[in-house]
């Protein structure tokens, strides 16, 4: 595995875990800035990370909350604030020049909507099984309100383990493709002891708390409609995250593909025998993916 190494910066308060692989003195054009999903950390991209070349640098923050980064000092947490982390974060380690995005899920979603909402900064972006969720409508609010007050009030929770080994087990259960050995390590990251015999997720509990405010997906595809970058749209064909888009599979498909149509300058690739842990379950496939469209489409030499 290629070694990486920590930094902690400073972000709006909180001392944000940004982990590194490569070349400190990359050009832009080689300096990837990689973006985890929910309930994830950075070395989650380790395995993508081992399968690019060496000339990369890669950028992988722990969003707020995750990981060893700080959690918020608030009893939820606001998606715009990650827009917001990433702006600051972009500032402290690669100051104005535009930058390459891959974000994994939510991560994603983050990458595309700031992709839009500044346009400028983004030189070309990988969009990792990042589809949004199910549209609503404003007569789901007043429900969604008193479950997030209710959940206040009782409080989130996760469940700890034993031992690493329980971690790791639990994390082959969630994906039936993940091997020992890339479970045993990502359970070094995904959990953290607390100092008494028990490992915790690293992740703050309150991320379960429902957000009050509902997903806007005319919103989302204004920001999407703004993208000047060209963007690589990845699915796994295996993927089952697209329940959290539409009523069935097959809906949920052709939803995708009508939200795609609001991104100017898209390609579309399909991974096989994966999925929606992709980068885990086929991580040379997504590696030759990024390292492809970068070379073709985001002024990458193929040096």
């Amino acid at each position: 595995m290629k070694r990486s190494h920590s930094r902690f910066i400073d972000v709006r308060g909180l001392r944000y875990h940004i982990r590194e692989w490569g070349d400190a003195n990359a050009d832009a054009a080689h300096t990837l800035v990689m973006l985890h999903g929910w309930m994830d950390v950075s070395a989650s991209f380790q395995f993508v990370v081992d399968a690019l070349g060496d000339r990369w640098r890669i950028v992988a923050p722990d969003w707020r909350g995750f990981g060893m980064t700080d959690r918020a000092r608030a009893d939820c947490y606001w998606y715009p604030d990650y827009l917001a982390d990433l702006e600051f974060i972009l500032d402290a380690l690669l100051g104005q020049v535009p930058v390459c995005l891959v974000g994994h899920s939510m991560g994603a979603n983050i990458a595309s909507m700031y992709a839009g909402v500044q346009p400028t900064r983004v030189r070309a972006l990988i969009n990792l099984e990042g589809f949004g969720l199910r549209a609503t409508d404003a007569e789901q609010a007043p429900a969604r309100y008193a479950k997030w007050i209710d959940q206040l009030k009782h409080g989130a929770t996760l469940r700890d383990y034993g031992s690493r080994e329980e971690v790791a087990d639990r994390l082959m259960r969630n994906n039936s493709r993940l091997t020992a050995e890339r479970a045993q390590f990502l359970a070094q990251h995904w959990a953290q002891s607390d100092g008494a015999g028990r490992y915790c997720v690293a992740g703050d509990p309150s991320h379960r708390i429902v957000n009050p405010i509902l997903y806007r997906i005319d919103e989302v595809l204004a920001c999407w409609r703004n993208i000047e970058c060209p963007v690589l749209w990845v699915r796994a064909d295996q993927t089952d995250v697209l329940r959290h888009v539409g009523p069935d599979r097959d809906a949920a498909l052709l939803e995708i593909e009508k939200r795609k149509t609001a991104i100017a300058d898209v390609e579309s690739a399909l991974v096989e025998d994966a999925g929606h842990m992709l980068h885990h379950d086929q991580p040379d496939e997504v590696a030759r993916l990024i390292e492809d469209f970068l070379r073709r489409r985001g002024g990458v030499d193929k040096n």
